[in-house]
């Protein structure tokens, strides 16, 4: 799973991150997620590579190609549904 946030490094960039980072964490506690399983967090940074992506708004947060947020800061529940799913596939 490759899980991309789309942003300048801004604050509200880094909160997005910090929540990603924080649903895998609750997700492994929770045994729904291994630590085994390949999960890639990248950021992309560059105006270029965002606008490729179709983002206009950030942060964004895109997964598997996917875009599931644009603009705003998901919470954490809503994030781990979105990799729950991805991970039932």
């Amino acid at each position: 799973m490759k899980i991309e946030i789309c942003g300048p490094g801004c604050v509200r960039c880094i909160a997005a991150e910090k929540n990603v980072n924080k649903a895998l964490e609750e997700l492994e506690k929770e045994g729904k997620f291994k630590e085994s399983e390949e999960v890639m967090v990248t950021e992309v940074r560059g105006f270029k590579q965002i606008s490729t992506r179709g983002v206009f708004f950030t942060p964004a947060i895109i997964v598997d190609g996917v875009k599931m947020a644009e603009g705003r800061i998901p919470e954490v529940k809503e994030i781990k549904k979105w990799i729950e799913e991805r991970l039932r596939r």
